[in-house]
């Protein structure tokens, strides 16, 4: 008898904890879980975020690199192969840049697919109408990702293969220009898949700033 009762108290203490705990531990509401989740995808993207300047400046260097080469022609080989090593080297820094980019937009759906299972749970009909129309432009702007990371990457290997060509001192210039005609018809895919993902991020911030307006709540994002 000794044995056991030397176990009562704790036994006791934790069924006491149990019913304390029970006690304090409120279940969330949908809107509280919404909000959690929605607030954790805008902390996923902070490093999408910080890529935007680097790759920006990356983009511009790329650019003026370009432009030197062009003016030089083709007499100054050398310094054309030491300006397209250097191009080269900013192409590889981009694509790291951008695979951050990338990984941070998939974190952030990760977190979004949540989203899925919440939207349905509100009272508000207003607010499972805002959830689904929010939930939609999201899963919309994912694949609109998707797609720049495609074109993105297409661009970077055609400019890494335009300055590798610019490396060959007996390069013809028909095949140069057919690279710079390629290059730039890549580029015009890449702008139009951004454009696209940047319209849908306006429309996703909008339509989660009614969300919050009708819910009640306050955005620390």
């Amino acid at each position: 008898m000794t044995f056991r009762k030397r176990y009562y108290p704790l036994i006791f203490l934790i069924f006491g904890l149990l019913i304390i705990f029970a006690g304090c531990s409120k279940e969330k509401t949908p809107v509280d879980k919404m909000y959690t989740v929605l607030e954790k995808v805008a902390a996923a993207e902070q490093e999408f975020e910080e890529q935007q300047d680097p790759l920006v400046t990356l983009e511009k260097k790329e650019k003026g690199i370009y432009d030197q080469i062009i003016e030089l022609g083709l007499k100054e080989y050398d310094q054309i192969v030491k300006l397209s090593d250097e191009a080269l080297l900013l192409a590889d820094q981009r694509k790291e840049h951008m695979e951050k980019e990338t990984h941070s937009i998939k974190q952030s759906q990760k977190e979004f697919n949540k989203v899925a299972k919440i939207k349905d749970q509100f009272e508000d009909k207003a607010l499972t109408k805002l959830g689904d129309e929010l939930y939609k432009i999201m899963m919309e702007r994912y694949q609109a990702h998707d797609v720049l990371y495609i074109e993105y990457n297409e661009a970077l290997k055609n400019d890494k293969e335009l300055y590798l060509m610019f490396k060959n001192k007996d390069l013809p210039l028909e095949d140069l220009e057919v690279q710079v005609n390629k290059l730039n018809e890549t580029y015009q895919k890449v702008y139009e898949a951004n454009e696209r993902f940047n319209t849908l991020t306006e429309q996703y911030n909008d339509k989660k700033t009614s969300f919050y307006k009708h819910a009640g709540l306050n955005s620390s994002k």
